[in-house]
């Protein structure tokens, strides 16, 4: 990946994992939770979302080397007791994220389908390269919330797909959930830099659904 792609690829990426988090911290404090809010979460600045292995070394690595990229911020504190309903709450809070990366990838692909189209933005005038551009800031902004939202749906701890597997298990089978739940990210690194789970084929098709749709 050329150093500009992956640069703008990196600053989409880190834009993107912020907004995921901070949907986490508002949901929680919609059914009640201000942990977030108290910890000081709940803001654009991305200084405390920032881990610097896992939303600065690692995705850099991986946009720069070819390998998956893979990225997180420090998780929003949420303190489900202080949930109203915690099972269920839960569960909205952790769809937050995915269902913000899919808005703000919506968003996006309007806007590039818009100026593809010659439709343009009112009152927008860069000229051919500041259009051109922005069209791949915003496409690059778009492909990195799919990613993010898709990824984030897979059922392994602590990934927010898993919070749908959790609220369907039998209740006697959460003990043992809870107990593999702190191993989940060590499944995830190995299923997916083993090549055993190849999220490509699970990637490919949403991309090119979104390449078809920005190019109408």
């Amino acid at each position: 990946m050329p150093l500009g792609q992956a640069l703008t690829f990196f600053g989409c990426l880190v834009v993107a994992v912020i907004f995921h988090e901070i949907s986490h911290g508002l949901a929680a404090l919609a059914f009640g939770d201000d942990t977030a809010k108290r910890a000081g979460r709940l803001t654009l600045n991305p200084v405390p979302h920032i881990d610097p292995f896992g939303s600065i070394v690692l995705p850099a690595m991986g946009a720069l080397t070819g390998l998956p990229v893979i990225a997180w911020a420090k998780p929003v504190p949420v303190s489900p007791g202080r949930l109203r309903n915690p099972r269920r709450d839960m569960l909205v809070v952790s769809l937050a994220g995915p269902f913000t990366n899919f808005l703000l990838m919506g968003v996006a692909a309007l806007a590039v389908r818009s100026m593809l189209g010659g439709g343009g933005f009112v009152g927008l005038d860069l000229g051919d390269r500041g259009s051109e551009l922005l069209v791949d800031v915003l496409f690059a902004f778009a492909v990195v919330n799919l990613f993010l939202g898709v990824f984030n749906l897979l059922p392994i701890p602590p990934l927010d797909g898993s919070a749908l597997l959790e609220r369907v298990l039998p209740r006697e089978w959460l003990p043992g959930w809870y107990r593999f739940r702190p191993y989940g990210i060590l499944v995830l690194f190995l299923l997916i830099f083993s090549g055993l789970v190849d999220i490509g084929r699970v990637l490919t098709p949403c991309y090119d659904a979104l390449v078809r749709f920005v190019v109408g």
